[in-house]
């Protein structure tokens, strides 16, 4: 313990020692040595530089969208009003800020990623509602099963067998999806008040900032100028915008939000909720493999080589988030738990390690939470979807551009984003891993070099039961579900 902790001071060196500020950022990443699951301090085991505020706001501008998306999913079908997902929102930052951001990877272990939000499940989630799901049954299931996949180090060893071709492909894949989605997001909206140019202009500015913040290598900035860019452009140009949610707290307490007739209004699940969850939970899991890797190698593409201590670990990323999603989804919350792609993406890029960014995150939800007023701004259109792209989405299209340069891991890409258009990103993902370890497509000799279980075994039984979960809640093009209580809601 004492030497790890004498390492880092003892290798640290000023700012003044290097030639340059990214020389020195780097020499940061690799003397840190982060403590699993013990206290780990400031300036004891790592400090705080400016850089850290860009994944901090980025983080918390995404928390407010995503959070309030996944609540808003779930409050349509079940008739709950805007308020309601205002207050819920601001509910599920106080927890994720107060118990899980500052408390594991601000403290215990910053080699876990913050635990964010599930993106990719929010589209389903009203034929969830519509098949009789309940957001409690959901959020525990998801949480026990993450836990359990965590444990078993299940994620680490789907990673493993996941070759750069493959994450290349799902990286190119999920970046084009989410920028054109963006694209025709902020084009929609204004389109909305008859001003579709200030879209446009929005757009062709970012453009042009984030080539010029790559040509003075500060790409690290893009999202903090982006969004402030975006505000100020759309604001002068006419774009109707005003503050509505005023400064308060939340209501705190687990029985008002899980009640009959206050919160959500459900009351607490039943065994046939968890009937009706358990095919979704399944699929949620099943898409924290490929989210989570993908995250950790945007780490590996920006980080020094030497950097090795301060990857995320994507088993304890697992346990963190798991964990997370049964704490809040108990005291009230709406919120489905995943690693933090928006704090996780652009602190890659300013070569930041994890729990410094996490400690000022935590602080910054907990004053938008608090304050309210800044949560109207980050969800305000055009400031939402400059920060998605340039913070998100762009740097997905870059990492996944970097690993596919090749010939042999162009061939997997080429599959899994073939495949994932077809169905979805998990269906690409398993069956792209399985044909690559196979050596059907990609490098033939690494599949020559696996074990026998890890070539054909693990990857056949993980793409089998994913199908078997898809086809019976009616997720392939053109195929009725399976399950006689799912037909018609696809």
């Amino acid at each position: 313990m004492s030497e790890s902790r004498e390492t880092y001071q003892s290798l640290h060196k000023p700012r003044q020692a290097f030639e340059s500020r990214a020389a020195y950022l780097d020499h940061e990443l690799e003397i840190m040595a982060p403590r699993r699951w013990r206290p780990n301090l400031p300036w004891r085991d790592y400090r705080f530089e400016v850089e850290d505020w860009v994944p901090a706001m980025a983080a918390t501008i995404g928390k407010i969208v995503m959070v309030a998306a996944v609540v808003a999913a779930f409050a349509g079908p079940l008739g709950l009003s805007s308020e309601f997902v205002i207050e819920n929102a601001r509910y599920e930052m106080l927890i994720a800020a107060v118990l899980f951001v500052l408390l594991f990877s601000g403290f215990l272990n910053p080699s876990a990623n913050l635990a964010g939000t599930h993106g990719p499940l929010i589209p389903l989630i009203p034929l969830i509602v519509a098949s009789g799901g309940h957001p409690m049954a959901l959020g525990i299931m998801v949480g026990v099963l993450g836990f359990t996949l965590g444990v078993f180090r299940g994620g680490s060893l789907l990673a493993r067998l996941t070759s750069d071709g493959v994450c290349g492909g799902l990286l190119l894949f999920l970046g084009f999806i989410g920028m054109t989605s963006q694209i025709q997001s902020l084009l929609a909206w204004a389109e909305t008040f008859d001003k579709a140019y200030i879209a446009f202009i929005v757009i062709f500015a970012t453009i042009v900032m984030y080539a010029y913040l790559e040509h003075i290598r500060m790409r690290w900035l893009a999202i903090p100028l982006g969004a402030l860019l975006a505000a100020c452009i759309a604001f002068a140009l006419g774009a109707p915008f005003e503050f509505s949610t005023e400064p308060g707290v939340p209501n705190l307490n687990p029985a008002y939000w899980w009640g009959e007739d206050t919160g959500w209004k459900l009351g607490l699940p039943e065994f046939h909720h968890f009937v009706a969850v358990a095919p979704f939970a399944v699929l949620a899991i099943a898409m924290w493999s490929p989210d989570f890797l993908g995250h950790r190698v945007f780490q590996e593409l920006n980080y020094p080589p030497k950097a090795k201590k301060v990857l995320m670990n994507i088993d304890d990323t697992m346990c963190v988030a798991a964990v997370r999603q049964v704490v809040g989804t108990s005291l009230g919350g709406g919120n489905l738990a995943s690693s933090w792609g928006t704090y996780m993406v652009p602190a890659a890029i300013a070569k930041r390690p994890i729990p410094a960014g996490a400690i000022l995150t935590g602080v910054l939800c907990i004053l938008a939470a608090l304050l309210g007023y800044p949560m109207d701004l980050a969800i305000w259109p055009p400031v939402l979807s400059v920060a998605l792209m340039v913070g998100v989405f762009l740097p997905l299209l870059e990492a996944g551009m970097q690993m596919t340069r090749e010939g042999k891991t162009s061939q997997s890409a080429a599959i899994v984003i073939f495949s994932s258009a077809l169905v979805n990103p998990v269906f690409g993902w398993s069956l792209t891993v399985l044909l690559d370890n196979l050596g059907l497509v990609g490098d033939k000799e690494r599949g020559r070099g696996l074990s026998h279980t890890d070539r054909w075994v693990i990857p056949l039984l993980v793409f089998v039961i994913l199908c078997g979960v898809m086809a019976a809640i009616g997720m392939f093009p053109g195929i009725p579900a399976l399950l006689p209580s799912f037909r018609g809601l696809e």
